[in-house]
């Protein structure tokens, strides 16, 4: 589970991470939004999820966020302080097994946040 700190909740939030300045990046299961705010720097990271109806039911997304929100908890000390993070899942992801999903968001989570990392500085 993510600490209450570390979860994005306002809606205001997952648009700037998704629409602002900042790194995307991804693969077949999903795709990860990174922004990074120079005047959030001292605070924690914030991760926050979107899994849609393409994804499946009610009872298929909660267990995709579920899945998601431990893989990332896991992770999360590869994220910098400052950063925001909207991880959104495609239809491939209720099927995928927790070692596909990990080793996507391995291979994910570092080039989003080295593209959001360049682009703040720009």
């Amino acid at each position: 589970m993510l600490p209450a700190r570390h979860r994005l909740r306002a809606s205001a939030d997952f648009a700037s991470a998704v629409r602002g300045p900042g790194g995307r990046c991804g693969g077949p299961l999903v795709v990860v939004h990174a922004t990074r705010a120079d005047s959030r720097e001292q605070q924690p990271a914030r991760v926050g999820f979107v899994v849609s109806k393409a994804v499946g039911g009610a009872v298929v997304r909660n267990r995709t966020k579920r899945r998601l929100r431990h893989l990332v908890a896991d992770r999360l000390t590869l994220v910098p302080d400052g950063t925001d993070l909207v991880v959104r899942a495609l239809p491939a992801t209720a099927a995928a097994t927790g070692a596909e999903l990990g080793a996507e968001l391995d291979r994910l989570l570092p080039v989003a946040v080295r593209r959001a990392a360049a682009r703040s500085r720009a």
